[in-house]
């Protein structure tokens, strides 16, 4: 059998140690209720003209959502709302996460703040940032 070189993500590891000091906390004390953070999964890409940013923000509605950029720093914050018809059934677990949320990015690039576009669709939020333009290097003649 063939195995290929994977890519190591320190972000993927996080979550994973997360995920699993989680189901250390409940078997450690199983039906107590432990606040979880919510933390939307990120994507972050660049070509030549802009940098992109997805976010995945399933069960968040876009009133819920606030994007803003400062100082080539963008920041995603809202808020995951639980949604319950009765309050009287018998909860038997809870993985699901709710609450408030932020996330800080800070770019790689200058961008053109004033042109930035953001759509969300399917759960996904999709921020386009043209690329400012830089000056080129350029070569001078000494005289």
């Amino acid at each position: 059998m063939r195995r290929g070189l994977m890519l190591w993500s320190p972000f993927a590891e996080l979550e994973r140690i997360r995920r699993e000091f989680d189901r250390l906390l409940e078997e450690l004390w199983p039906g107590e209720e432990v606040e979880r953070a919510f933390a939307p999964a990120v994507e972050m890409y660049e070509t030549d003209n802009e940098i992109v940013v997805k976010a995945e923000l399933p069960g968040v509605k876009k009133e819920n959502i606030e994007v803003s950029i400062k100082d080539n720093v963008l920041q995603i914050k809202g808020e995951k709302k639980e949604e319950r018809e009765e309050k009287t059934e018998a909860l038997h677990r809870v993985e699901r996460v709710y609450g408030k949320f932020e996330r800080v990015l800070t770019l790689p690039a200058e961008v053109k703040a004033e042109q930035v576009k953001a759509e969300f669709k399917d759960g996904v939020l999709e921020i386009r940032l043209p690329k400012a333009e830089v000056s080129k290097e350029r070569k001078i003649e000494i005289k």
